[in-house]
């Protein structure tokens, strides 16, 4: 009697191990990947993609919608943004075809100078004594990550301009 019920108990085994191995695998992949990283963001052109962020991209992300969000994007959370009363109008902060062509450098050096000392609109405020260096890095990372086209690191060598 205690064999019967010892071969039920294997059979039962055996068949539930079997109805887990059936499951979709492309499907887990997925949730596997999403899963890996640290935060997400939506594909600001295509809401279908979902961009996987590092954790200094996650941190990156905090700071542009505390800080950027009003001029490099077209919405912010709290509606649209103040990017169509700018002129000239600051690139979005996933143009990547614009903002791919920049070193890292440059962008640190505008983001911590402001708009002005480099050039570009005056609009644009130094952020170098309200965020750290890590910050402005992280704004960049997150930058890099959500860039359409996507960012390639091998662009321009540096900037004639620097920070000392």
């Amino acid at each position: 009697m205690k064999f019967h019920v010892w071969i039920i108990g294997v059979l039962l085994l055996m068949a539930v191990g079997a109805a887990a191995g059936c499951r979709r695998r492309g499907e887990t992949a997925k949730a596997d990947l999403l899963q890996a990283a640290y935060d997400t963001e939506a594909d600001w052109t295509d809401a279908q993609r979902v961009i996987r962020l590092s954790y200094q991209q996650t941190q990156g992300k905090r700071i542009f919608y505390q800080q950027c969000v009003w001029c490099h994007a077209d919405a912010t959370p709290a509606g649209p943004s103040n990017r169509s009363n700018l002129t000239p109008a600051p690139p979005l902060l996933n143009d990547g075809t614009t903002l791919n062509a920049e070193s890292d450098e440059y962008m640190q050096n505008i983001v911590t100078l402001g708009g002005a000392a480099m050039g570009k609109s005056a609009m644009m405020p130094p952020y170098g004594r309200m965020l750290s260096t890590d910050e402005i890095r992280s704004v960049i990372a997150f930058a890099r990550a959500i860039a359409q086209p996507p960012y390639q690191s091998a662009a321009r060598a540096g900037s004639q301009y620097s920070v000392k």
